[in-house]
């Protein structure tokens, strides 16, 4: 049988959610050995716009690299959850950060609210790291692939400096979605 999940992260320029999905691309391909492609669109402006980023991951041959119907699908702003939510996969995963986007339930998809924005700012205190926890939080829930992966591209993307608290955003993410775990 072959796997293929193909997911949408939505949001706005500057949340990190094309970065996101880079590095879950990246993880998947590098030391996961999975195929993967992941592409991206940004609104009218770059901070605050509109963005979104299509990845699928594979063990087999990816054909065409846009995503129609997402199995998993993130959205971290409400006009991210108003304008993607109808194009999810039914029975697919809807993730959402509860500061940014108020749900309804007319989707047919698990739908998971999770205030990670707010422990971000509470338990590190730098909106910076958001992405991270939001893809351990993903990882959490769904368990896609290895975290350890993740952080090893994360390592090869974030100054020295800065590797320790994407690490601990990372482990608040996947603390958060293992309660959901599908």
């Amino acid at each position: 049988m072959i796997h293929r999940t193909r997911l949408v992260f939505s949001g706005s320029g500057g949340q990190g959610v094309i970065t996101a999905a880079i590095i879950l691309a990246e993880a998947a391909v590098i030391h996961g050995g999975m195929n993967a492609t992941q592409s991206q669109s940004y609104g009218a402006a770059a901070r605050g716009g509109a963005t979104r980023s299509d990845v699928i991951l594979s063990d087999s041959e990816i054909y065409f690299p846009e995503v129609t119907q997402p199995n998993i699908l993130v959205c971290l702003t409400q006009e991210a959850y108003t304008t993607f939510s109808p194009i999810i996969r039914p029975g697919g995963l809807l993730l959402t950060d509860s500061k940014f986007v108020t749900t309804v339930k007319n989707v047919d998809a698990k739908q998971i609210e999770l205030p990670i924005f707010e422990t971000v700012m509470e338990k590190i205190g730098k909106p910076i790291v958001f992405n991270i926890c939001v893809l351990g939080a993903l990882i959490g829930i769904s368990d896609m692939l290895d975290p350890a992966w993740v952080m090893e591209v994360i390592k090869t993307r974030v100054p020295e400096d800065f590797i320790d608290m994407n690490n601990r955003a990372l482990d608040l993410g996947l603390v958060m979605g293992s309660q959901y775990k599908i």
